[in-house]
């Protein structure tokens, strides 16, 4: 008994010291990402000077509530494309950071650049350390459990494949998708395929990922118009793809009423991957995330909220939605309010937590799945710029 109560002391003073460096097993790191530049006035862009940097907050989610254990400014982050333009490896150890812009205030106009953004996050404080050039403005990251590769979907058409080395980030290779914007990307658990959303083609297109490299497969992915944001379980059965309908076209931006549109879920357990259910849902489901034990699925849908006061579809307040996962497809179980045109959404380790981006309101809200629903814990994390992207470590 001695024996085993020295080992239970010492494994829990190891978690506390790899806590300390928020690097280790026993710590849930998730990054935020922030634009200061962008300011949403009832629904209508603005960049007001001066403006708060652009930023990268490191989250705790170990605990209850989650805790901010670092920022960094000066990076180069938008709001028009994420939320998942951010990611972390497994060790907790190196954050990336994708669409990176910069505002012209004399011409009024933000300029897309081309490279991804590398931050030290177990240096104290967390620092920006690098940057490393991909050919085309990315959105969509994922890292696989490994830590040794790196997804991100491009602008052009292509996945850029980056390869990690400790703190060391390289371009390696490129896979042409298609002709126009790509999305959210994700690996699936195993890291044998990736599925990435193509936003203005429709439908979702299969990685294959091996010894050899990363290659198109000629399977497709039925989904709602717009796909956007892609999720995958830790448990290897499910992904779920958020798709933000007409409003999430070029040109189209507020031309709808706050229509309703879908989730699309994704049964990833064998191969071909395929689309098992449509969920209806409010307008724009901007987040969606589906946590790591594959029961749950969160929808953080904008409802109208980002929409002008002059739209007959108008809210004030976007919706948070918890589905179910059970006998092969989800159910509904509640809706909440959500916050103004809120961002990105995601699970902590545990599927207890979630935490949503509010970027209106400059917070990290903090909800949680209790007794089979989803409850508003009225935590929230308050940041200096509106959060727009979001991303744990790999499940």
């Amino acid at each position: 008994m001695r024996s085993v109560r020295s080992s239970i002391v010492s494994t829990s003073l190891l978690c506390l010291g790899l806590f300390a460096a928020a690097a280790g097993m026993c710590a849930d790191i998730i990054v935020s990402a922030q634009d200061g530049k962008f300011v949403r006035v009832e629904g209508r862009a603005t960049y007001p000077e001066p403006a708060p940097s652009d930023s990268l907050v490191v989250i705790d989610a170990s605990q209850f509530p989650p805790v901010i254990k670092g920022t960094v400014e000066g990076l180069e982050h938008t709001v028009a494309g994420p939320p998942q333009a951010v990611a972390v490896t497994p060790d907790g150890k190196l954050a990336v950071v994708a669409a990176p812009t910069r505002y012209d205030y004399a011409a009024k106009k933000e300029l897309f650049d081309s490279f991804v953004q590398l931050v030290d996050i177990e240096s104290s404080p967390p620092k920006l350390i690098g940057k490393v050039d991909v050919g085309a403005h990315t959105n969509g990251l994922s890292i696989n459990r490994e830590g040794t590769m790196l997804l991100a979907a491009g602008h052009d058409g292509t996945v850029k494949v980056l390869a990690i080395e400790g703190k060391n980030v390289r371009l390696i290779d490129q896979v042409k998708v298609g002709e126009k914007r790509l999305s959210g990307i994700s690996f699936t658990h195993d890291g044998k395929a990736a599925i990435v959303a193509q936003r203005d083609e429709n439908g979702a297109a299969v990685l294959s990922v091996d010894a050899a490299g990363v290659k198109l497969t000629n399977e497709k992915i039925s989904t709602g118009v717009t796909p956007y944001a892609v999720d995958i379980s830790a448990d290897g059965k499910w992904a779920v793809i958020g798709n933000t309908g007409v409003t999430g076209m070029l040109g189209l931006q507020g031309r709808t009423v706050g229509d309703a549109d879908v989730v699309t879920l994704v049964d990833v357990s064998k191969r071909p991957f395929r689309a098992v259910q449509q969920i209806s849902v409010p307008s724009t489901p901007e987040g969606v995330a589906i946590s790591p034990d594959g029961r749950w699925i969160v929808a953080s849908c904008m409802a109208g909220s980002n929409l002008t006061t002059d739209n007959v579809g108008r809210n004030k307040l976007g919706k948070l939605i918890l589905f179910e996962i059970k006998d092969g497809s989800a159910s509904k179980v509640n809706e909440l309010t959500g916050g103004e045109a809120a961002q990105g959404v995601v699970f902590s380790q545990d599927s207890k937590t979630v935490i949503v981006q509010f970027d209106v309101e400059r917070a990290l809200a903090v909800y949680a799945v209790r007794d089979g629903k989803l409850v508003d814990t009225g935590e929230r994390l308050k940041l200096a710029a509106g959060p727009v992207s979001i991303r744990s470590m790999p499940r």
